[in-house]
């Protein structure tokens, strides 16, 4: 979904002057007889919170729509009043129908508001006497409450958003009182300073060493409960966001939303976004339920979504992300947009590919497409069992490449039942075979294959499968191991009878294998790993061990040969490691193998392990 939609940017790049040209509307308050919500109601009892309930939230990815992506799209028709129009109560309830009629059969039950619900078509914010966000009477002349009584009336769930922080037009000199607070005033809650915060500087920076700043959380979180909403996207978090640094550190704010929700009576997913920094990661799995790890996927153009305006980008960027990822809170990989064919702006092959990267990673399965005008490929993809158990399975972690990450890669995961789910894709921009071989998965000989997508059984393969893609291709299978489980020399990275050159080193590496690894592989640094031993000749998948705070190539050859290129996806920092394979062609006897960082900067090397 959407980087960027409390500051309703057409663009990523125009994100700080659409924010600059709306500043005098983001000031504008109305009065405190227009607020839609004063005292607070009681709690009711279908609101009531038990701890199986809120044990339940997270425990899968959700799945549902959002109605982010057609209000940042300049497809013709959608924002007829001008920008971020789509999102009103009308279209809001024609999407909550169309998802009960086609969706909610395969377990899409969230419909989330986005950005813009409390402005009007200019975009000037509105709110109540509490400094709370106001439903814009036009937009939503039913309110909230009733909208989400609308949705729940389908069965479904109702998601709502906020940006993170108070919101400048909500201060109001800051002698706005807060509810349920005695003596607390919005002065009360941000810094003396009124230094900014989030990823548009839009609001205020709470001070939570004032008590009167988590009171007004929990004013906010009492409101959401009290309309009856199911789910918060929290935007412009930071460390993320394109922001650093204390002032766009919102670790605070997160927590306190979480404290919020456990008292307000009502489970509520809190869901961050957006780009959220790695290094936080802890952080964003201890106090939320998921957490969006790139960019907007939406393109901001005149269609919904484009190949390389960051849908591509999650191949790169969500490896890192794979272990973080669990019962409770889930990377967010943003929204799923292959239903609607030319609004889409992808060709057949990327939809199935975006679908399909974003079922094996587990991220949350929520479309922002025109759920009314589903087109029959569409509708395939966005309904298919098989590939939808994969994502909801239990127990299971996101699939990772298990190849490096060049335009022909492999991702696969284990399951608990000793099946793996392997997907073939094909990143390049003109058709290309793709091959998964066994040995990357552990085993050698015979395995079964069922082909995911088209509920099909392929038969048995032996020892690889090899499947030729149009550009930006995708298959995925089910694949049952049939064969004999292999065995693996490992060789460290440090041992002394490498060969290192140039700037190449060992250095500590506590979460390494044997606590060493060897690094400074730039600009002709080497490390060769000597006395690699096979019985027989031939092409090897060798598993290599490594660290890197970003993405890195390095070549890799053997016994002196010409060196073969590969890029090694990010391990998210400078100390984690993860694995991919790489083929190797060695003779029988032994071989030596030799990575070189040329003229560029490569991965920190910790080990390998080569085949018995």
């Amino acid at each position: 979904m959407r980087s960027s939609s409390f500051a309703a940017l057409p663009g990523r790049r125009l994100r700080t002057l659409v924010v600059l040209a709306l500043t005098a509307g983001l000031a504008t308050a109305v009065p405190a007889a227009q607020a839609e919500t004063a005292a607070p109601p009681a709690v009711t009892t279908q609101a009531a919170v038990t701890a199986d309930s809120a044990a339940t939230v997270a425990a899968k990815p959700y799945m549902g729509w959002t109605s982010w992506t057609m209000q940042s799209s300049k497809y013709p028709g959608l924002n007829p009043k001008g920008d971020y129009s789509y999102l009103s109560e009308a279209n809001v309830i024609k999407q909550t129908d169309a998802m009960a009629a086609k969706l909610k059969n395969y377990g899409y039950e969230y419909i989330n508001i986005d950005a813009g619900w409390w402005m009007d078509w200019s975009w000037k914010s509105q709110y109540d006497e509490y400094g709370r966000q106001k439903a814009d009477p036009v937009r939503f002349p039913s309110g909230m409450k009733a909208v989400a009584d609308r949705i729940h009336s389908k069965g479904l769930k109702a998601g709502i958003y906020l940006p993170v922080g108070l919101e400048k037009g909500a201060y109001n000199d800051g002698k706005t009182p807060i509810w349920n607070a005695e003596g607390c005033t919005t002065a009360d809650v941000v810094y003396d300073d009124l230094r900014t915060t989030n990823g548009w500087d839009s609001a205020y920076k709470i001070d939570f060493s004032n008590p009167c700043g988590q009171k007004y959380i929990d004013s906010q979180a009492q409101m959401f409960a009290d309309w009856g909403y199911d789910f918060l996207k929290l935007d412009g978090v930071g460390p993320g966001s394109f922001k650093n640094g204390d002032n766009y550190n919102n670790v605070a704010d997160v927590a306190a939303w979480q404290k919020a929700i456990a008292t307000a009576g009502r489970p509520l997913h809190l869901e961050l976004s957006w780009s959220l920094a790695y290094a936080n990661a802890a952080d964003w799995k201890k106090y939320s339920n998921g957490w969006r790890i790139d960019t907007d996927v939406e393109c901001y153009c005149n269609t919904l979504v484009g190949w390389e305006n960051s849908v591509d980008d999650r191949w790169d960027d969500a490896p890192a992300w794979t272990d973080h990822a669990g019962p409770g809170g889930w990377n967010d990989l943003d929204s799923l947009n292959v239903g609607n064919g030319e609004m889409d702006g992808l060709t057949k092959a990327e939809r199935q590919s975006y679908a399909t990267l974003w079922a094996i990673a587990k991220s949350p399965l929520y479309t922002g497409d025109d759920l009314t005008k589903l087109d029959s490929y569409g509708l395939s993809l966005l309904t298919n069992r098989e590939v939808i158990a994969i994502n909801q399975q239990d127990n299971t972690k996101p699939a990772e490449p298990v190849t490096s990450a060049n335009p022909q890669q492999v991702w696969a995961a284990k399951n608990p039942n000793g099946t793996y789910t392997v997907a073939l894709f094909n990143l390049a921009d003109s058709p290309a075979s793709v091959t998964a071989n066994w040995s990357t998965l552990g085993f050698t000989g015979k395995a079964s294959v069922r082909d995911n997508w088209n509920k099909e059984n392929l038969g048995s393969y032996t020892d690889k499968i090899t499947q030729a893609l149009p550009a930006h291709g995708s298959r995925l299978f089910t694949v049952t191991p049939r064969g004999t489980a292999l065995q693996w020399t490992g060789y460290e990275a440090e041992a002394g009878t490498n060969t290192l050159t140039g700037n190449a080193n060992v250095a500590d590496c506590s979460a390494c294998s044997g606590g060493k690894k060897v690094g400074n592989l730039y600009t002709g640094g080497k490390l060769t790993f000597n006395d690699i031993k096979v019985a027989k000749a031939g092409t090897y998948q060798v598993k290599v061990g490594y660290v890197s705070g970003d993405s890195r190539s390095i070549a890799v050859s053997a016994n002196g040969g010409g060196g073969t290129t590969h890029k090694f996806a990010s391990t998210g920092d400078w100390g984690t490691t993860n694995s991919v394979y790489v083929p190797v062609k060695l003779k029988a006897g032994a071989n030596t193998i030799t990575f070189d960082s040329g003229n560029g900067y490569a991965p920190d090397i910790d080990r390998i392990d080569v085949q018995k």
